[in-house]
Parts: structure tokens; sequence; C-alpha cells
């Protein structure tokens, strides 16, 4: 069907009525011209369709679905055919559920361990955000579903998530905040973008014309509509369509669509600006409409073992002085309420009506094994029940080995407000604490969207993170547990020791202007903790195996190069233990000897390997441009210093296998404007200023040249006069010249310097 030619059919009240919804979930179409309203869903972690009663928070129940592993969670496989196959999943179930669009992923930053809905972004890192929102869009969108990349922009926070005002510099906003975003749009074209709630610099998100128009639409070439979250539009829905908000959610809004009418009727807004929204719409509706398969059945039971897989491949092992893999024939002691009732999802407009649920101790009694239990805490409390800790001590005791499911609890975690600690309850830290003193052999399951404190740490043997494993988190976490599959998660964030430790801490929830300063800049997550080399409880891409992994050769396909030039990456990785095993050979660029303020490292390429024992492979890596660039705000644009970059292979962020250099030279002329403010360095930083300043070096007997007459100064004050020479402004070194400057040489030097 001709897009263009519906639209010129239209009314100016049917055009209006499309920007809106016609209900909580569906689209007002034009049914008159034979266009069937669509339907659209939230999901991230698997279909949350609602047939009656509606709410954007969870409130009410919606169809069975399955319910899979969170971002948080499914982010630590470091896994793209992972996503894409879970996409694959959820759009084969959209097209059985009759859903147009699902709406996620969501590419939102880990600024804060607070933040309430951290379980459903995916990570701390923009790079591996963006490449695994990418194929998760790639999996659902292959079924002729559209998805929602949401929440476009800087949504870090829910405390006043409706109206905070994220204040972000320029060069912190394109690469933390929309460098994910960007990856998503330009890699996967994503049907439709999701606008965020809060304010961005001073303008809500809805409003943003510079968000919505000029950078997602004129720079990454976004071609879909921009809906609202839920809510989200702000009382002067013009501005809003102006700045490239295309369709309201939810509806219907009749107020807004006369806002919208009436501003074409009476001149104040160009009809072409709603005959566009209407076109993005429509294009989008026409592109489900067209490629709809309602034969499409969904198979529950298989859907719950892809669940499984994606939950097993995901979880990451934290600590293990052998007591991991547990022997089936051992005498195994579960401990901990999450055993039997698991939390498993987040709340709020994630929350899935599970098809099932299988617990971890239904699913040791589905393998028949020897499990004793008990639960050790109440769930609806966060108070230690003496009674219920000494049960629980007595039944690790009698056990050969305990395994204690803690976490944190609904109430403090989900959508809507943030946490206010990174600890546990009381009640799950106390029973830590009993199993542990009884039971050398202690095991810890966490289960939680996101980071926690550990002080028991030193007191168990093993630590599993299971983050919210999805309705078959049981069975998975048997598998890890038995090593029936080998662990291979890696953190997709870092863990710090203590929240204070945290770069936002001290401005995470604004001041009493509803402000949040985004004072840390780019230095996000481990980007910080590397910097200041600050002792993390476990780093960005940590995880450990039931074998051991060994890089070698890493090697570069050139020494040097120019910025427009790619750079090939290889590196040799053995596994050098006695089962087959993933790892995750993650690669970091750095810049030892930037002039501007830069992380240490930052990831730019990862991979994930299967490897029988004794096997070896060759993993390759291709470096662009922007792995080398940060974002100059003077131009505009990604900029890549000349100089020596040092490309990393790792198993973390903090354990770097082994290391190349590579010496980049920019094909950028940044052109500078010279005043008498600059200094000798800054002028001698590019061609033209080293030749200026040579010749004054060798004419005007300004700047001393040569071996001095004078007495031997020793090294320091040699030192220091070099330092003062390099920092010294042009009027500086003029003025200390005196009367042997000739006159006019300031704007004869600056004539020079700025032609």
């Amino acid at each position: 069907m001709d897009v263009k030619a519906i639209v010129s059919q239209m009314t100016l009240e049917e055009k209006a009525a499309l920007c809106s919804g016609k209900d909580f979930w569906h689209l007002q179409t034009p049914e008159r011209l034979g266009i069937k309203p669509v339907m659209v869903s939230d999901g991230p972690c698997g279909i949350r369709k609602q047939a009656d009663a509606a709410d954007h928070l969870g409130l009410n129940a919606s169809v069975p679905a399955t319910s899979y592993p969170t971002g948080s969670c499914m982010a630590c496989s470091f896994d793209r055919a992972l996503f894409r196959e879970s996409g694959v999943t959820l759009g084969q179930a959209c097209q059985a559920e009759q859903l147009s669009v699902l709406l996620g992923p969501a590419a939102n930053i880990k600024r804060s361990p607070l933040c309430g809905r951290n379980f459903e972004y995916l990570s701390e890192d923009p790079y591996l955000t963006g490449e695994l929102a990418a194929s998760y869009i790639d999996g659902v969108q292959s079924q002729n579903v559209g998805v929602s990349l949401k929440h476009f922009a800087a949504n870090n926070q829910e405390y006043h998530r409706m109206s905070s005002d994220s204040v972000v510099d320029e060069r912190t906003l394109r690469e933390i905040y929309l460098a994910g975003f960007e990856t998503a749009v330009r890699k996967s074209k994503p049907w439709t973008v999701m606008c965020a709630y809060n304010r961005v610099n001073g303008t809500y998100a809805a409003e943003n014309k510079r968000l919505l128009t000029d950078i997602l639409r004129d720079e990454w070439g976004f071609d879909g509509y921009v809906v609202s979250d839920w809510g989200a539009t702000t009382a002067d829905r013009v501005k809003c369509l102006e700045a490239g908000m295309d369709l309201e959610m939810p509806g219907k809004n009749a107020a807004n669509d006369k806002q919208l009418v009436e501003a074409v009727k009476n001149g104040t807004m160009d009809e072409k600006v709603l005959d566009t929204a209407a076109e993005r719409i429509l294009t989008v509706v026409l592109r489900y409409l067209d490629n709809r398969k309602p034969e499409t059945v969904i198979d529950f039971e298989a859907d719950h073992e892809k669940a499984r897989k994606i939950a097993a491949e995901s979880m990451v092992l934290l600590k293990n002085d052998g007591v991991l893999p547990l022997k089936k024939d051992a005498k195994i002691a579960f401990i901990g309420e999450f055993a039997r009732t698991p939390r498993f999802q987040g709340g709020g407009s994630s929350n899935v009506n599970a098809y099932k649920v299988t617990s971890a101790l239904e699913a040791a009694g589905t393998m028949g094994l020897q499990v004793s239990f008990a639960p050790g805490y109440a769930i609806q409390t966060a108070e230690p029940d003496e009674a219920m800790l000494r049960e629980a001590a007595e039944t690790a005791k009698n056990a050969d080995v305990a395994v204690v499911f803690v976490g944190i609890t609904d109430a403090m975690e989900s959508e809507g407000f943030d946490r206010r600690t990174l600890s546990m309850p009381k009640n799950h830290e106390a029973l830590v604490e009993a199993v542990s003193k009884v039971q050398k052999n202690t095991v810890v399951v966490v289960m939680c969207g996101g980071c926690i404190t550990m002080p028991w740490l030193d007191d168990v043997r093993g630590v599993l993170y299971a983050y919210l494993g999805g309705e078959a988190v049981g069975p998975a976490t048997l598998d890890l547990l038995f090593g029936d599959v080998n662990p291979s998660g890696k953190l997709a964030e870092s863990f710090p020791k203590r929240l204070e430790d945290n770069p936002s801490y001290l401005y995470y929830f604004g001041d009493e202007q509803n402000r949040t300063e985004y004072r840390e800049g780019v230095f996000v997550g481990y980007r910080y903790y590397d910097k200041k080399n600050i002792d993390v409880l476990f780093p960005f891409g940590y995880g450990l195996s039931y074998t051991t992994f060994a890089y070698s050769d890493l090697k570069l396909d050139k020494a040097e190069m120019q910025d427009t030039d790619t750079l090939t990456v290889t590196v040799k990785v053995k596994n050098t233990g006695a089962v087959r095993g993933k790892e995750v050979v993650q690669l970091y660029v750095g810049m030892p000897e930037s002039r501007t303020l830069r992380p240490d490292k930052e990831l730019k390429g990862f991979e994930k390997v299967e490897l029988e024992p004794g096997e070896e492979k060759t993993v390759s890596f291709t470096l662009s441009k922007r792995a080398f660039a940060y974002y100059r705000t003077d131009i505009q644009d990604w900029y890549v210093e000349s100089g020596a970059y040092t490309i990393m292979a790792a198993k973390s962020s903090r354990e770097i296998a082994c290391t190349a250099s590579v010496q980049i030279t920019s094909t950028t002329e940044i052109k500078r404007v010279y005043t008498m403010d600059s200094t000798v360095e800054e002028i001698m930083e590019s061609p033209t200023g080293r030749a200026v300043m040579e010749k004054l070096v060798a004419g005007s007997g300004l700047v001393p040249s040569g071996e001095s007459e004078g007495p031997d100064l020793g090294a320091g004050t040699a030192h220091m006069m070099e330092v003062m020479m390099r920092e010294m402004p042009l009027r500086s070194l003029i003025a200390f010249g005196g009367d042997s400057v000739p006159e006019g040489l300031g704007e004869t030097l600056l004539s020079q310097l700025n032609a």
C-alpha cells in the first residue's frame, strides 16, 4: 500500500488521531481506509500482553508467556548469537499473540547500582550495550515484528524519573549515554524508538528536537516512529510533534489531538509536520500487517527450555575454591526461601505472567537428588527470625554441603523507585552468616537484578550470581552447580566494595531543583574504578569457569596506521583445563599518553569462543576509527588523537592477558584560532605552529636556543625552565622579552599562526 496516498485521503482529524493511541495498548488507524488497529506490548524479558485491565506498571494480569532472564542477567552472556536467538523466539511469540511492536530492548546505561530498573538494563558499558541490543533487535525484527528501543535518553534513575533533569555535558552524553543507542540504530534499524520521561539539559525528552530529530534521525538515519513512554508527552503536544515525537501513548487524549488540529488550522504548525508523523506511523503499522503470521503457535515447553539455556549461559560464577561443581550423590542442604520460591524477574512493566516457574528445589526433586530444605527467612519481612535461623543452621550442619539461596526482594528493587542500599535484607545476610558458621562447605546463590555488597564473601567457598534468571532459573542454577553446564558468564557491570565508591554517589538523586548532575562525566563503572585504581569487589568482565584459559600471540596487522584505516587484531586462546568451556575474550583500547582526560581502557571488542580441553583457537577483531576516538565538542565530531594506542586482550577489565601497541596518525586537522593566551605547548601541536616557533627561536632571541654560557643551574632548575617555557602563554613569553621584543611582534605572530 502507498503510505503517502493513504495519508492524502485522511482528514486532518484522522491524522491527529493516528498520532495518539486508540487505548492503552492499541494504535488508532484509519479503519475506513481498510487499515486495522494494531497492538503493542511490554516485553524486554517476555511478552506482557494485557487482554483486559491495562496498566504500565505490571499491576494487572497479562496473558501467560515465557519469562526469560532479565537484561542484567542476559548481558553477562556477552553473546550476540544468544541475544539474536532470544529475539527470534520473542518475535515468533509476538506473531502468535498478534503484536506489532515489542517495547524493548532497554539500552540505558547503569550509571549507578542504585537504579531500581537496572535489572532491565544491559550494562555500564555503551559498547557492550549497543552490540547486544542490536543483536536482540535483529532477532525480533527478523520475524516482521518491530521493537521499541528505549528509553531515549539519559534515563538512568527511577527517582523522580518523570520530571528530573539529567544535566550532562556533550562529550559524556555522546560517549556514554547515546553510544549504545547509536550502535543499535545504525546497525539494526529498530522500527520504533521510545522517548524517556525525564528532561535532558532542561528540555523534556518528548520535546527535545535535538535528540529526536537532529541526532536520532539526521545523524543516525533512524526512519521509524518515535513513541512516548506511557504518559511522557508534555502539555504542549504541538511542540512534541515538531520535535519528532510522533506517537503519544497511551490513548485516547482528545485534548492533545485537538491541539494538533487547531495548530494546523490557525497556521502555527505546518500540516506537513503532521503528515510526516502519520506516514512514519503508518509505514510501521503496514510493515507488520503485510507480514502477519496469525497461524504461529507458541511452544511453551520448548521456550521454557530456551529460557533455561539462556540463564545457564548468563549466570556468573564469582567464587569457587574447589567446592564446585557439586557431586550428585552428596547430601546437600538447600537453604533459603528463594530455593523454593525463586525471585526470577523484576517488577513493573517487564513483569511477565510466567507460563510456569521451576524452582531449584523442584528441579532437584526431578533429578532425584538427596536434598534437605529449610526456608531460613520469610520473604515478607527483612527482619531475621531466630527460630528459622536455628532450623537452617541445623539442616546445613547435617549435610555435606549447603547451598544458600538469597538476594534482594521485590520490595527493594523495581521500576518506579530506586534502591537506597547495596545490602541484602538483614534476614538474608543473617542466614549466610548462620549457615557458614556451622558448615564449611557453603555455596551462596544470589538472585537479584543488580549488584550487592558481600560482607560474608570470605566465609563461604562458592558464589554463583544468578541475577534474575527467568522462569527456568531453578534447573539452570542446578545445571551450573553440578557442572552439567560449565559457567561462562562475565559481569556486565562492576561490583564496588562500597556504595560510596561509585562515581555518581554524591550527585545521583539530584538537588532541590530536581536536577541530577552527571559530574563524573565519562568515568562510569570500570572507566572510573580502573582510572582511580580503586579496589572493587568484582571487576567488569569478571567470571570464573570450571576450566582454565590461556591467551597468547596477540598480533596486529600493522604497527602504524591512519585513523581512516582499520586494524585487525588476533589473539590465540587455549583451554588449558580438563573440561569443555566457553571463554569471553575481551578487547580493550587505551591511550597512555593522551593529552585529553580519558579512561585507561575502554571495551571495543568481545567474542565468546567454545573450546575442548587442550583446544586452541585464534580469535579475530577488526577495529576502525571509532574504537580509538573520543568526542570533541569543538568540532562536534569523533576525533582520533595522534599517538600510541595500547591494544589489550583481557579476561576482565582488571586481568589483562597480553598487550600490543599501534601508532595512529590523525587525518583530521583541528582548525585552531590562536590568541595571546595560547601556550607555547598548544602552538607547537600544529605543523604551522611549530614552524612559527622554530623561526622565533632562531631569529628573535626571545626564546633561548643552543648552549647557555651561564652557570650550570642543575637538573631541577633546567627542568623547571623547560616546563615553564612549554606552558607559558604567548603574552607572557613576549613580556619576558622586555625591550628586546620588536614592536608589534605579538600581532605579527598571531597573523602567521592564524593564516
